[in-house]
């Protein structure tokens, strides 16, 4: 009987033990979902503000060029072309 008695207290114990270890888990786990929640907002923001800054580049490039540099004129006339031919088919749309 007092066999039985041990066995009992030991499975108590690591019954007691586990759903400690249980609860420890459950809590760092959402702790780790909330960083991942904050780390994912922080890079879609970094990413957003690293798309503005290249249009803004992109912008600075076409204003030096305009400007009379020398460099970039290539693309910045491929800009200029592309957005006529958006502003062209923005006319057409405001025509039908």
């Amino acid at each position: 009987m007092s066999n039985t008695l041990e066995v009992i207290h030991l499975l108590e114990d690591k019954l007691k033990t586990l759903l400690s270890n249980y609860d420890f888990l459950k809590n760092e786990n959402q702790i780790l979902l909330q960083n991942n929640t904050i780390l994912q907002n922080q890079l879609l923001e970094k990413e957003q503000k690293l798309v503005t800054h290249k249009k803004e580049f992109d912008m600075l490039k076409i204003a030096k060029t305009i400007e009379g540099s020398s460099t970039n004129t290539k693309d910045t006339k491929l800009k200029i072309n592309a957005l006529v031919r958006e502003i062209d088919k923005c006319i057409v749309q405001l025509q039908e």
